[in-house]
């Protein structure tokens, strides 16, 4: 049986081993708070070595780092309760510095002295790395880093209760990047993800420090431009970030473009909430789009009435493209605008143009509604429709007599990324028994240009089929000769901003001319629209292109006339007409 002293040693030496073995750091003070002893793993975690610390001080482990309040509550608590624990910062023998979490304990003597202080502490470096990782994450856009929608709105109460005090104004900018779907829908998200880095570090270079940018999502971000002084100095932020924002893009082997659409709202004078702020901003911005994009707008009462009527049309848009089928689409008809050969005077084609009439909002201009489809997505099922009425509308006049007719029809960016587009184009052609030749496709020259590489493989299997094939709004875009020549297009539509001046304007005349060259050099065809007066007809006769299009020869026509007035047309023109 063992002794009491026997007993007693094998627990002082089980407490030694525990004192020795810990995997936190012990340190032991007397009374006057000088250490006495300290364990190996405050050797391993300070790099201090017992012989340096016994005797002195825990304040030379002291970083500098924690507030000064911080020590005198831990030092209330040990003489009030005999315990304390928190976090500070200390400085290891090193130098460098670290959190640790702190535990001490107060040991006393039978009359209630202070004998001992017992401290314990662990470093909490990676647990404060994680913790601080987890609310960026939650706090900042995982893509951009920028603030998230989450974090923005607490960051704006306080810039709003700060100029509250300060009787200051903040102003709200919401910028939204023009076209920037496309980029997705062309080049690939990846190549998009890439674009929106970017953008997000341009806007951090247009902002003081003390600003805010935040991304909302997609491609829409937030700029807070606290303390204003005047709505001039806003005018010339926002004019940097359309400067900036324009510049092209380089993101892998693509030179890119996006432009800017800005909203502007002010604190408090629009708004003194941070989601009536965001909303006002919001109707400036689809305002600015309105206004030909690439520009900024500040918010004014009107503008409500307009993102509303805005909204609006994009759901009434959305139920009226649920409503259609390849047969029957009550809203929306097919117009059809001729196109005229400059040496015979014959109409020789005609281009299919979508016209909306709403049950309610009567008939609604295509300017108004195809941005909307375009920014909503809505382009895809609105451009799948116009081409398959097309195809059934060229049947019925082949069917009514109208012989030797070609249909103009435009894609858009999705359609012609579609991976299944030559199948779709076949299978149209066979459905209504036509002729690849009678299929005019139409795409931009921006969006030819955006990948020229999935263009040229796309369009080059169309042209195999034999379907002829144009580039539309010429002149208007980035386009490279380079590419341009290498594209299996048979025409040229120069754009009618060219042609409104060609008889007054030398500029819009050297263009036009330049670009009529080029095509006949490269062995297309060109075609020029919007032209509506005899002198315009005559000057593009001088300049030697090949079809007009234009007022000049009719409005676009609904189906139950085309047939007739180029029936009518065509016999006048070969009979008695001269050529025009």
């Amino acid at each position: 049986m063992q002794s009491n002293d026997d007993v007693e040693l094998a627990r002082l030496r089980l407490l030694e081993k525990a004192f020795e073995h810990s995997n936190e750091a012990i340190v032991i003070t007397d009374a006057a708070n000088c250490i006495v002893e300290v364990n190996p793993e405050f050797t391993r975690l300070t790099g201090y070595q017992a012989e340096e610390v016994i005797g002195r001080n825990p304040r030379l482990l002291a970083s500098g780092r924690t507030p000064p309040n911080t020590y005198e509550n831990m030092w209330r608590a040990l003489r009030h309760d005999g315990f304390w624990q928190g976090e500070i910062w200390d400085r290891r023998a090193d130098g460098s510095t670290y959190p640790k979490w702190l535990t001490i304990s107060t040991v006393r003597d039978d009359a209630g002295g202070v004998e001992n202080y017992i401290a314990s502490f662990t470093d909490i470096t990676e647990r404060k790395l994680a913790a601080e990782q987890i609310f960026h994450l939650a706090h900042h856009d995982s893509l951009t880093g920028l603030v998230n929608r989450v974090a923005l709105e607490a960051q704006m109460q306080s810039s709003f209760a700060s100029a509250r005090r300060d009787k200051s104004q903040v102003a709200v900018m919401l910028i939204d990047m023009d076209n920037f779907k496309q980029v997705n829908d062309t080049l690939g998200h990846h190549v998009g993800d890439q674009l929106l880095i970017e953008i997000g570090k341009r806007l951090k270079q247009c902002v003081r420090a003390s600003d805010i940018v935040a991304r909302l999502g997609g491609d829409e971000f937030v700029i807070i431009v606290q303390d204003i002084d005047n709505i001039m100095s806003v005018s010339g932020i926002a004019s940097k970030v359309l400067r900036s924002l324009a510049d092209s893009y380089r993101i892998d082997v693509h030179a890119l473009y996006s432009t800017p659409s800005i909203g502007i709202s002010l604190f408090p004078i629009d708004g003194d909430d941070a989601e009536t702020l965001i909303k006002n901003a919001d109707a400036a911005m689809y305002h600015a789009k309105a206004g030909g994009r690439n520009t900024f707008k500040f918010f004014a009462a009107a503008m409500n009435a307009a993102a509303h009527e805005r909204l609006k049309l994009e759901n009434a848009l959305r139920d009226a493209l649920g409503q259609s089928n390849l047969s029957h689409a009550p809203q929306f008809r097919l117009y059809f605008q001729p196109q005229v050969d400059i040496v015979t005077g014959r109409i020789t084609g005609l281009e299919a143009l979508a016209r909306w009439i709403h049950p309610e909002f009567g008939f609604i201009p295509p300017a108004t509604f195809i941005p909307i489809a375009e920014e909503t997505g809505l382009i895809q099922p609105l451009g799948d429709w116009i081409f398959w009425e097309a195809c059934r509308q060229l049947r019925e006049f082949k069917d009514g007599g109208l012989a030797a007719m070609r249909i103009a029809i435009n894609l858009s960016t999705q359609q012609l990324r579609h991976e299944h587009l030559p199948v779709v184009v076949r299978g149209a052609l066979a459905c209504y028994e036509l002729a690849p030749s009678e299929l005019e496709l139409e795409i931009t020259e921006s969006t030819a240009m955006q990948n020229p590489a999935a263009t040229i493989a796309i369009l080059q299997q169309l042209d195999d089929m034999g379907i002829v094939l144009a580039i539309d709004d010429f002149g208007t875009g980035y386009s490279s000769l380079a590419y341009l020549k290498n594209l299996p297009i048979h025409r040229l539509k120069l754009d009618r901003s060219f042609v409104t001046d060609i008889d007054t304007d030398r500029d819009d005349a050297a263009i036009c001319s330049a670009t009529i060259v080029l095509g006949h050099n490269l062995g297309l065809d060109v075609v020029a629209e919007g032209v509506e007066t005899e002198a315009q007809r005559d000057y593009l006769r001088k300049l030697g292109c090949d079809l007009l299009q234009g007022f000049l020869y009719s409005k676009p026509l609904p189906a139950q006339e085309i047939v007739a007035f180029v029936q009518d047309w065509n016999n006048r023109s070969s009979a008695t007409r001269p050529p025009r």
